[in-house]
């Protein structure tokens, strides 16, 4: 699979052991390909990539503390040379353009990531778009590409720190808990989430929470 001479190195990112343990025993299977570290969240993900130097991160989406959309948007900005392939269970095409807009290279369906792991990891390491193959044929037949790809969604009009301080208020964390986690004031946390709600025309704790389950910001579960 690895036609280039060199070691592809891989991180895998989810928060499910047995995910990470099925992935990582396709991917042993591959020539010159080397599982480097894994991680069950966005920021343990950013500490691997930092310290293992990976060619491709595996990354799944929906992860409590920091999410892999968020956790993708940091390290192809720290890491431009790293390759992010979203790992999802979500067959819509709106995530697809999400990751695509945080920075992947690719995206695979967890139900078929193990038949298309080799084909991906090829793909983005020659610097090409890969699309799980059971959504491509269907994302042909919607909008020009560039027309949905530069559209902007609600979720879009907050910061960084604004989208993550939503997510762990609707992971249900308190103002103070949330300060200790990104280690900054109360005060600044209220401040953000008072912005974010201005933005969204959302004033309640149980609206937010709505509004990050419906962007897959945080898993329904």
């Amino acid at each position: 699979m690895n036609n280039r001479g060199k070691t592809i190195r891989v991180v895998l990112v989810d928060d499910h052991p047995i995910v990470r343990a099925g992935i990582r025993t396709e991917l042993e299977k591959l020539p010159g390909t080397i599982v480097v570290g894994e991680a069950a969240d966005g920021r343990e993900a950013l500490e691997q990539v930092r310290s293992a130097k990976p060619s491709v991160v595996f990354m799944d989406i929906s992860m409590r503390g920091l999410n892999g959309l968020e956790a993708t948007v940091r390290i192809t900005r720290e890491f431009p040379q790293v390759r992010v392939i979203i790992l999802s269970m979500h067959q819509n095409e709106e995530y697809f353009w999400q990751a695509l807009k945080a920075g992947a290279a690719g995206y695979l369906l967890k139900k078929a990531a193990t038949t298309e792991l080799g084909a991906a990891i090829e793909r983005v390491m020659a610097g090409e778009i890969y699309l799980a193959s059971e959504m491509s044929t269907r994302l042909l037949k919607k909008l020009p590409l560039q027309h949905i790809a530069h559209q902007k969604t609600p979720l879009e009009s907050l910061s960084e720190r604004q989208r993550e301080i939503l997510q762990l208020i609707a992971e249900g964390q308190t103002t103070k808990a949330i300060a200790l986690v990104l280690q900054i004031s109360p005060k600044t946390v209220e401040y953000h989430r008072a912005k974010l709600m201005e933005l969204l025309s959302i004033y309640d704790v149980p609206g937010l929470v709505r509004f990050a389950l419906k962007s897959g910001l945080i898993a329904q579960e």
